[in-house]
């Protein structure tokens, strides 16, 4: 199972009416905010919780090779591979650019995509054109990930993992 993660709004939450937490990884992870004025906004035990999915993680974000530089070292997360966006602009509307490399990435295989800017339409999208259960979930930017989030996908991967139940033969 593949889990595609974007960087600004599920790790870096930014936007809401209140101060954020301010976190640092302490003399045995890597130096506080890594490089980046926002890193410190992101709590680095997201990257244990995230492992603790037991999915494939993939960064989704433009952040590209960035992400594996400064954040997976933050997270205490190895390097993940990276999506490669298209170099074409997508046409303007409906769904959201990422959807369709997302789909083309997934090649088949289930997923989950946390995202904060994830519509209805990249779910019907996604419904129609991949063949395999997909959980498209939309993260608050505000806050960023949160226990609510993880219920949410803890559950679905539950469920997406449940042999599918059989009609009784008479």
């Amino acid at each position: 199972m593949l889990l595609f993660l974007d960087v600004d709004g599920p790790l870096i939450p930014f936007g809401a009416d209140r101060a954020y937490p301010v976190y640092d990884r302490g003399p045995a992870g890597p130096p506080a905010a890594g490089g980046h004025p926002l890193l410190h906004r992101v709590d680095p035990a997201l990257g244990a919780r995230l492992d603790g999915l037991g999915c494939e993680l993939v960064w989704a974000t433009t952040w590209m090779d960035d992400a594996n530089a400064c954040l997976a070292p933050w997270l205490g997360l190895p390097a993940l591979p990276v999506v490669r966006w298209p170099d074409e602009d997508e046409p303007p509307g409906l769904p959201h650019w990422k959807t369709r490399p997302l789909v083309d990435w997934a090649a088949g295989r289930s997923f989950v995509w946390l995202d904060d800017e994830l519509t209805e339409a990249d779910r019907a999208w996604v419904a129609v054109h991949h063949p395999a259960p997909a959980l498209l979930h939309r993260v608050d930017h505000r806050y960023g990930l949160t226990d609510a989030d993880f219920t949410t996908v803890t559950e679905w991967l539950r469920l997406s993992a449940a042999p599918l139940s059989r009609p009784r033969r008479r």
